[in-house]
């Protein structure tokens, strides 16, 4: 039976100095709070790994309270940890992240909060509906009418059904593979953890297959679809192969039905011959294959800056994708670059790729000419690549430039990594439209250009945003502009997490 020696007092949110963080370490992740259950732990080691934890930039919490986001326990017994843990009468419970020490383990050999996965997760199955659950909640079938940051209350489901969602689109399937995403979406945008079914009444997007999946993992902890999925050899081999930059799912189904399963298979078969993209993501794969941090991001935007200003001092330049959304993490980093000089962005790019390759940064690049004309539009396929000049860059990034260092391996000692770096540059009366559409996310975009075309009568792209009433073309100069012609209440950029 699990036994806490005393319940901890349970209090309001504390400033670090209040709640026992140590102020002779640099905090570096505001966003995370641990608290480390004693209970089997012991008093010595907890207090061990407290300090460790502090080395690190983490902050640790001696009292149990809402201000705490990650609670750790080396105990992994559900039901006696979350009986203990209600009986702490904590308001902020339902969004905490109640983990096993693995989840700990990891985050001090990577020296960063590593991503709260299903398999950290010390799930509670019988935790009673909440009051917020319970309560009726209003959700619209679009993303676009949803607020979603990037907390997600209910990863456990999400995680799943990305699997399912993402082997569907290997086997090219497209209704599963939407249903899939479009039900994540909504789950993500839930402000309280779904606890059992009676929950998910009145939602929109969730089909029978998708609740006999929670359902599952409600009861079990885990779903053996999912579980089956992830074992399948066709899957693992077609996630591994696409993981390469350069390779998309028609190259990798090619690759296994020709009997490939590994990457040495792929790089000694005589009869392989990959293009220029290719060669440069196996290169590169152990840097470009490892997630790109916020600090990262920063130091890569000063590089693109300085060296786009030193061509056009008035340039405009933008942070778009997961980290203009608000994410800690990334696969690679996007930025608009354009000038207040109509016509100039066509030809702007190039002359920043020639000054990036003059400070030794660049060390790939793939450059597409601008081929946008307003009479060829609107290409509303949310699919259809936008018509703006635009070019797809591994950059290299010095240990130097970066706040805290590279995110790296702890056996790299090169003090520089290569980071995949997209780079737009639209005219400026169509940069609000390119801004919107190249945040993300996905689905937001996908939703938002389907309720233009199902509930306006209107066609939106990256472009702009046609009326098929008044057959003309809306101006937009700002994102709330397109938000104000669609009759939709304005989503902040760190709210389309969807």
């Amino acid at each position: 039976m699990f036994r806490a020696p005393v319940a901890p007092r349970v209090r309001k949110r504390l400033r670090p100095a209040e709640a026992g963080v140590s102020r002779c370490d640099e905090v570096k992740f505001e966003d995370v709070r641990l608290y480390l259950v004693e209970r089997k732990m012991g008093r010595s080691r907890r207090s061990f790994l407290t300090q460790l934890a502090r080395s690190k930039g983490f902050i640790v919490e001696d009292i149990l309270s809402d201000a705490v986001t990650h609670v750790v326990s080396e105990d992994s017994r559900a039901s006696s940890l979350w009986a203990w843990l209600k009986g702490c009468e904590l308001g902020n419970l339902p969004s905490m992240h109640v983990l096993d020490i693995s989840w700990f383990t990891d985050s001090m050999r990577e020296g960063r909060p590593v991503a709260v996965e299903t398999r950290y997760l010390i799930q509670d199955t019988k935790f009673p509906t909440t009051a917020v659950a319970s309560a009726a909640v209003t959700v619209s079938q679009y993303a676009c009418q949803r607020q979603t940051t990037t907390e997600n209350n209910n990863k456990i489901f999400t995680d799943a059904l990305e699997v399912l969602a993402e082997y569907y689109e290997f086997k090219e399937i497209e209704g599963p593979c939407l249903a899939f995403r479009r039900a994540t979406s909504v789950l993500k945008s839930l402000p309280f953890v779904v606890q059992c079914l009676r929950d998910l009444r009145d939602l929109p997007c969730l089909g029978e297959h998708t609740k006999a999946i929670m359902e599952e993992i409600l009861e079990y902890g885990r779903s053996f679809e999912v579980e089956q999925t992830l074992s399948d050899e066709r899957y693992q081999t077609l996630k591994l192969f696409t993981s390469v930059f350069g390779v998309g799912p028609k190259t990798a189904d090619k690759w296994y039905r020709q009997g490939l399963r590994s990457f040495s298979d792929v790089l000694t078969e005589p009869g392989i011959h990959l293009n220029r993209m290719q060669q440069t993501g196996f290169l590169h794969y152990g840097d470009i294959s490892r997630a790109v941090s916020k600090a990262e991001a920063r130091a890569l935007g000063s590089i693109i800056d300085e060296a786009v200003r030193a061509i056009t001092p008035d340039a405009i330049i933008a942070l778009t994708g997961g980290f203009r959304r608000g994410k800690e993490f990334g696969h690679d980093v996007d930025f608009l670059v354009t000038t207040p000089e109509l016509g100039r962005e066509r030809s702007l790019l190039p002359d920043v790729i020639d000054e990036l390759k003059k400070k030794g940064f660049l060390l790939y690049c793939d450059y597409h000419a601008s081929t946008f004309d307003m009479a060829r539009l609107p290409s509303f396929s949310f699919e259809a690549m936008d018509h703006f000049a635009k070019c797809f860059l591994i950059l290299r990034l010095e240990e130097g430039k970066v706040e805290g260092g590279l995110n790296s391996s702890e056996k790299d000692s090169r003090g520089w990594r290569a980071v995949r770096v997209d780079l737009v540059s639209p005219p400026l009366d169509r940069y609000a439209y390119a801004l919107l559409g190249w945040t993300g996310s996905r689905m937001f975009e996908r939703d938002l250009r389907r309720f233009a075309r199902l509930e306006r009568r209107m066609l939106l792209d990256n472009h702009g945003l046609y009326d098929k009433t008044k057959k003309e073309f809306l101006a937009a100069t700002t994102e709330k502009d397109i938000f104000a012609h669609l009759g939709l209440e304005y989503i902040e950029p760190w709210q389309r997490n969807a």
